[in-house]
């Protein structure tokens, strides 16, 4: 079952079969509509073992946009090979399992200075750096920070560290990094990913340091601030020590 698989093994799993049994029933005779049906259908069926609503949508939606494109680009079969070899270098299956590339708009962290202060030459660190973009928006709340980034794509470092030459930029694990150094850590991750960012943060970083996540928020604890960005989103500031959120529990039915 394709749901056994780290991700995105399930995805190139299922675009390949979909592609094997539209070339299977090409050579038996059934083609067009017929032979796009049954191989999309097998990418919708499969696709119903995803996790979440946008790995569903990958699963399902990757053989028909693939034969789309080949129609456009006339490309051989051989060319869709090359381009995952190429997938496969730009988001290795750890990148996968956090968040594919999730760009920081310009303008989000803008408000930061003012509700998240750090000393002068302090310590910033996005993790999971991408191309750049939340670096830049660091750079703009924070002038006089140093940053680092951390990426474990090791072409999207490459091409962040060109982009930011003002920046530490190195390729690893963000999860295996030590964070203790850091008066912010900055993410724009993945809802799954938000405990486990948590988890980390308390346990390394020192009292008074931040922990920002852009839209998605860490459900069991207690944010210091909530920023609106101005596209729509939300911002959402941790300082260590962490507040647990209070739950309160729903009053029994007396009927």
């Amino acid at each position: 079952m394709v749901a056994r698989f780290p991700w995105p093994l399930p995805a190139l799993l299922t675009w390949g079969a979909a592609w094997g049994l539209y070339v299977l029933l090409g050579r038996t005779g059934l083609q067009g509509f017929i032979a796009l049906g049954l191989s999309s259908s097998l990418g919708v069926v499969c696709s119903l073992f995803g996790k979440t609503w946008w790995r569903r949508a990958i699963i399902a939606g990757g053989f028909p946009a693939s034969l789309l494109a080949s129609g456009v680009a006339a490309l051989p079969p051989w060319g869709w090979l090359v381009l995952l070899v190429l997938l496969a270098l730009i988001y290795p299956l750890n990148a996968w399992r956090d968040a594919p590339l999730f760009p920081t708009p310009s303008n989000a962290l803008q408000a930061l200075t003012a509700n998240a202060p750090v000393t002068g030459g302090a310590l910033l660190l996005d993790a999971g750096c991408g191309l750049g973009h939340g670096l830049a928006a660091l750079r703009a709340a924070y002038p006089g920070a140093r940053l680092h980034g951390i990426e474990w794509s090791w072409p999207l470092r490459a091409l962040c560290a060109l982009r930011c030459p003002w920046a530490s930029i190195r390729q690893g694990d963000i999860w295996r990094a030590d964070w203790r150094p850091y008066a912010l850590v900055y993410l724009f991750q993945r809802p799954e990913s938000m405990p486990r960012a948590a988890d980390k943060a308390a346990a390394e970083m020192r009292p008074g340091s931040w922990l920002v996540s852009l839209e998605f928020e860490a459900r069991l604890l207690e944010p210091h601030a909530v920023l609106a960005v101005p596209d729509g989103r939300k911002l959402w500031l941790y300082r260590i020590p962490f507040s647990i959120r209070q739950v309160h529990p729903v009053p029994a039915d007396p009927n």
